[in-house]
């Protein structure tokens, strides 16, 4: 009955069980839409949505202007998040990579006068439409895209200085922590909130991924000693390739001696 009120389903029901018996290959193209949509007697739109859903389940992934292929399994990496955030660690890269830094790279692009939207104005204690510097990133291993960041500063803190610009300059890709350290602003604290999110086409084209694939986006924040935001940004973060886990240290309590006849 299910599949009967939705055709799309039984289509994908179809599909999942010819890529089960290996009628294509992992990473093989399917034939064309057009072409499925004939052989099994629907309209195209009945097909894409049954090739979504598929794409939703990891089975498949689509490629803009090339088509629609079994999707190979990739092997998940470990990024390992700390609460202890050393001089050097806020470097973007280095920071969410690890033993990984070694081999990765990353591209950036700032401009330098961006007006703050609601939502970063928020984060910032800014009013909608003050100043920011805004950069992205592009995180590279092996020179393919692994992961995106959009980050944001005040320009009011950084104006005239000579770390204005995150990856130019004599402090480039030092992070956010050394910099600051740089004009005087000791940054003190980050707080980061992890959630899931879906991948916007865009996203997808960049990390070669498929719309609608599961992230993790981060929006993390640090802060000076005085509780100012200096800096945040959106980490995004694409599940088929990490697996995130956050270490947190754990305060002992102070060891007490008790007498040994057992009495407190």
């Amino acid at each position: 009955m299910r599949s009967e009120e939705h055709p799309y389903l039984r289509i994908a029901d179809e599909l999942r069980n010819r890529i089960a018996q290996g009628d294509w290959k992992l990473g093989e193209r399917l034939p064309s839409r057009k072409q499925l949509a004939m052989a099994y007697g629907v309209g195209a739109n009945v097909l894409q949505r049954a090739q979504q859903l598929l794409i939703t389940e990891g089975l498949l992934e689509g490629r803009a202007g090339s088509g629609t292929y079994v999707r190979k399994p990739t092997a998940r990496r470990l990024m390992l998040r700390s609460r202890h955030l050393g001089l050097h660690s806020s470097t973007h890269f280095h920071a969410d990579f690890g033993k990984y830094d070694s081999l990765g790279t990353w591209e950036a692009h700032s401009n330098v006068r961006t007006e703050a939207s609601p939502r970063i104005a928020g984060r910032l204690g800014l009013e909608p439409g003050e100043l920011v510097v805004h950069t992205t990133y592009e995180f590279l291993i092996d020179s393919q895209p692994v992961q995106l960041a959009n980050s944001w500063e005040p320009l009011a803190i950084t104006l005239g200085s000579p770390v204005l610009m995150p990856e130019l300059g004599p402090l480039a890709g030092r992070g956010v922590v050394e910099r600051m350290a740089a004009i005087g602003v000791q940054v003190d604290s980050a707080v980061e909130s992890p959630r899931p999110a879906r991948a916007t086409v865009k996203q997808a084209l960049v990390l070669g991924i498929s719309a609608g694939d599961l992230l993790t986006l981060v929006e993390r924040t640090y802060f000076d000693v005085d509780g100012r935001a200096v800096e945040t940004a959106d980490i995004v973060i694409p599940d088929a390739r990490w697996k995130v886990r956050y270490e947190l240290p754990v305060e002992r309590p102070e060891r007490q001696a008790y007498p040994s006849d057992g009495t407190v």
